[in-house]
């Protein structure tokens, strides 16, 4: 499998969860098992079956993190040299040229990407027409409605 890029704070959020996984929800299920499995018969059992189901889940989700984590390619955009080009964990300023909206993207790894808080992922549309772009340019995205053509304002490294 290959390196999947991921922020520091992307690759920090999921230590986390996988640290709250293993010390509270595994316990808690496990309990629930128990209790579950002392009021008798498992076959009719929904207590059982409920806690089997999340059991399986926990796990589930816990050899994906660990599994993302172990092909990880953890980058540190603090630490990068400011060319100021545009490229994986840089902030970017754009205005959309037709109507002169600006927003503002964090290009991050596909597992953190979130657009209620700014965070797109790199194999995005808009992130591959900006890779490489510098403040000043225009990039063209290929959006669904049709191309949209953005001017990089700014890019930081935060």
């Amino acid at each position: 499998m290959s390196k999947v890029p991921l922020t520091s704070r992307g690759a920090e959020k999921l230590r986390d969860e996988l640290q709250q996984l293993k010390s509270v929800k595994r316990p808690a299920v496990i309990k629930a098992i128990a209790e579950a499995r002392a009021h008798g018969d498992l076959k009719e059992n929904a207590e059982y079956h409920a806690a089997r189901e999340q059991q399986s889940f926990i796990e589930g989700r816990i050899n994906d993190i660990e599994g993302k984590l172990s092909n990880a390619q953890v980058i540190d955009v603090t630490l990068m040299s400011a060319t100021g080009k545009v490229v994986f964990g840089a902030t970017v300023e754009l205005a959309d040229e037709d109507t002169g909206k600006q927003v503002t993207y964090q290009i991050v790894g596909e597992d953190e990407a979130d657009i209620k808080a700014s965070r797109i992922s790199i194999t995005s549309p808009i992130a591959r027409a900006l890779i490489g772009k510098e403040a000043g340019d225009s990039a063209e995205v290929k959006a669904p409605g049709g191309i949209k053509t953005y001017e990089i304002l700014a890019v930081k490294y935060v």
